[in-house]
């Protein structure tokens, strides 16, 4: 599994985060299933354990995670992850039809190419 990109300009802690987003919601990883522990998730990307711990705290911010001390991260069992990720994605896609509409191209234009 690829979560870091070189050639991607974003920090390294939101690649691990966003990769571990999209196996969650695709439902790879179960809810309640334990991630690997920090320091190996460094050594296996050959990063700094501040980094994946960033990524981790970043998920868990975000409701993706929980965390029991001493025994590491899981899954959380949120039903309600995909229905935010659905509103997060159409507020996006307003916004990208509103600059749209506010360049002189409509946005029937725009949503009937992407049908085709």
């Amino acid at each position: 599994m690829d979560l870091i990109d070189y050639q991607d300009s974003r920090p390294i802690y939101e690649q691990i985060s966003e990769k571990y987003k999209i196996l969650i919601l695709k439902g790879v990883l179960e809810p309640d299933e334990k991630m690997p522990s920090v320091r190996q998730l460094a050594m296996d990307l050959s990063t700094n354990p501040n980094t994946v711990q960033r990524a981790y705290s970043e998920l868990e911010r975000q409701g993706f995670l929980y965390s029991v001390k001493g025994k590491g991260n899981f899954v959380s069992p949120n039903p309600h992850l995909r229905d935010l990720k659905k509103k997060e994605l159409l507020e996006r896609l307003r916004a990208l039809l509103k600059e749209s509409e506010d360049s002189g191209i409509p946005a029937s234009e725009l949503l009937s190419e992407l049908r085709s």
